[in-house]
């Protein structure tokens, strides 16, 4: 393939600037897709290729926080084949049927979402996880599942949507962050290896923008890292925003 360098350019500017705010709060397809669908690809084919490239970022992402002790692995591996599981079987059914059935509930929860991050000021500055009863174990389980099978189906919002999970469970928000990437990475490699088995991936594109994530993941990791979970509250509340307001124009226009 033929590669003008104006569009690799293109590509490493926007999948660095979505990487880095993505290894923080998630969002980051809010950038990626507008800007893969700019390159002429089709929706399918733009999803798929946008899944290779956040598999490479949020893995780094997940490295950096580890790293850092920010990710309580032996709290959230056991989650893991869920969000996998939830992801390769909505990746699946969305190549069957139209993923916009999805948007006014995907609106509705980033208003709860939102709302309550913004009215609980103290939630989420001190990390104390909570003694669940199996009742509510099975409940977080089943939501961790259908988050995973949303990134597969739809996808925008994912990383809010895991974040906002852990914090109901009792962790900050820095630890919150790392526990949602830890996931957020499950779902991504499960949702590209269907997407690769049904032939929809763009390897040229992707991988170009997979290296320009890697980047962005650990500078924007570091940098939460660095200032804690109060910037990570902040961030937070700024993307669920944006993706509400970049969702209601897409849906109403």
């Amino acid at each position: 393939m033929h590669l003008d360098p104006s569009m690799v350019l293109f590509l490493l500017f926007f999948g660095f600037l979505a990487a880095f705010i993505d290894s923080v709060v998630g969002g980051g397809g809010l950038i990626t897709i507008p800007a893969l669908l700019f390159t002429g690809m089709s929706p399918a084919t733009t999803v798929a290729t946008n899944k290779l490239a956040g598999s490479m970022g949020s893995l780094t992402s997940t490295i950096m926080f580890y790293r850092s002790g920010t990710i309580e692995l032996k709290s959230v591996y056991k989650y893991f084949p869920l969000s996998f599981i939830g992801s390769m079987i909505g990746a699946w059914i969305v190549h069957l049927m139209n993923p916009e059935v999805l948007k006014p509930l995907m609106l509705v929860m980033l208003v709860a979402v939102a709302v309550y991050t913004i009215i609980k000021k103290d939630w989420g500055s001190i990390s104390a996880p909570k003694q669940l009863s199996t009742f509510y174990v099975l409940l977080f389980t089943f939501l961790l599942f259908l988050i995973g099978f949303y990134d597969g189906f739809l996808g925008p919002g994912t990383g809010s949507f895991l974040i906002f999970a852990f914090l109901l469970v009792g962790f900050d928000f820095l630890k919150a962050a790392g526990n949602a990437k830890f996931l957020n990475f499950s779902s991504n490699i499960a949702g590209l290896l269907m997407f690769m088995y049904l032939g929809q991936v763009n390897y040229t594109y992707g991988l170009i923008m997979g290296v320009a994530q890697i980047v962005g993941s650990i500078v924007g990791s570091r940098f939460a890292i660095k200032r804690g979970s109060g910037y990570v509250r902040t961030l937070f509340i700024i993307v669920t925003v944006v993706l509400f307001a970049k969702n209601i124009y897409d849906y109403l226009y």
